[in-house]
């Protein structure tokens, strides 16, 4: 069964954060952290609207001249998250340029930011053709914790501390539905675009007795179409399972505070991408430079219950040495005690 979503590290463990989250069947991306973005393809950053910035040092967010340089020029909707004075630091990246010849574009550009304050959230929106200039005044609503809910996804946050605000992340897919291929064989269907209209059907929960047409072409590029119930077509073809659940933390000291509200984030993930910057031998440093070790990122996993495990963001003091932090993390994570 083919998972809706498929999350991989932009960079090796060494090197700047990111995780980037792209939709079957879509041409659509999500982005966790926006640190150096060079090894994605320029198709690829083309196809994110959403990113999640956990906290603006400058490796979790030096990528955003690069977002915005392929995004300019170009009819899109991009909108950002991040940290208490995120809207500032946005508004000194968007201000440090000088915008006198983009109001000629022919395509505008559309930037919506949220703040995430331990209370509330405050938007505003910047674009082309008034020079990333704010466009009307902030809008603040009460923080709950989530931050994007779609009909088949939800992205959720929490406050961690990092010396400053870091945004820990979930995505939460709320059911997976799988193509089944003898299905499709078996009623002629081809796999293409209609799979997505389908999938959204399914989703809303649309009546089961409505219609649904699918259409594609054939392989001498004819126009096919076939009539369906829903229900019909959804028995035939498709496998509802739970969806996944995508945890990603970066950045934190493992103090006891951090560590539960990391736990109760991560519950149940499907995979779990999380720091592991020191050997737990190097502890004393971990807690002055505000990091997680190795052994606690395997923790927080095992009382998670976390099916999958990946870590990222070493310390560059372990270079050739990023399997001592893997094991001290696996065995944490896979220990009975």
């Amino acid at each position: 069964m083919k998972p809706s979503f498929h999350p991989k590290l932009i960079n090796d463990s060494f090197s700047d954060p990111g995780l980037f989250i792209p939709f079957l069947f879509e041409k659509r991306a999500l982005l966790f952290d926006l640190g150096d973005l060079s090894k994605l393809s320029a198709r690829d950053i083309l196809k994110i609207s959403h990113v999640f910035v956990t906290h603006t040092h400058m490796d979790h967010f030096i990528g955003f001249d690069t977002l915005l340089r392929l995004l300019l020029g170009r009819d899109k909707e991009m909108y950002l998250f991040g940290p208490s004075d995120f809207i500032q630091k946005m508004e000194a990246k968007l201000s440090s340029y000088t915008w006198n010849l983009i109001e000629n574009y022919e395509n505008t550009l559309s930037i919506h930011v949220t703040e995430i304050k331990r209370e509330k959230i405050i938007t505003q929106r910047y674009n082309s053709r008034d020079r990333f200039r704010p466009t009307g005044d902030p809008q603040e609503f009460p923080f709950t914790g989530n931050l994007l809910s779609e009909e088949h996804f939800s992205v959720n946050a929490v406050i961690l501390d990092h010396k400053i605000d870091c945004i820990g992340l979930t995505l939460k897919e709320n059911f997976s539905i799988n193509i089944i291929k003898e299905g499709l064989k078996q009623l002629g269907l081809e796999v293409g675009p209609w799979l997505r209209e389908f999938k959204k059907a399914v989703y809303e929960e649309g009546d089961s007795d409505q219609s649904f047409t699918v259409v594609w072409k054939d392989k001498d590029k004819r126009i096919r179409e076939k009539d369906f119930t829903l229900c019909d077509l959804k028995e035939k073809i498709a496998m509802i399972s739970p969806g996944q659940k995508i945890t990603y933390i970066a950045d934190i000291i493992g103090s006891p505070e951090n560590i539960a509200k990391a736990v109760d984030l991560a519950q149940d993930s499907s995979i779990l991408f999380i720091e592991a910057a020191f050997l737990d031998k190097d502890k004393d440093m971990a807690q002055r430079k505000y990091h997680l070790t190795a052994k606690e990122a395997g923790l927080i996993a095992r009382r998670a219950k976390v099916k999958e495990l990946t870590l990222f963001h070493f310390s560059p003091r372990y270079f050739g040495q990023g399997n001592k932090l893997i094991q001290e993390a696996m065995t944490a994570f896979r220990s009975d005690t």
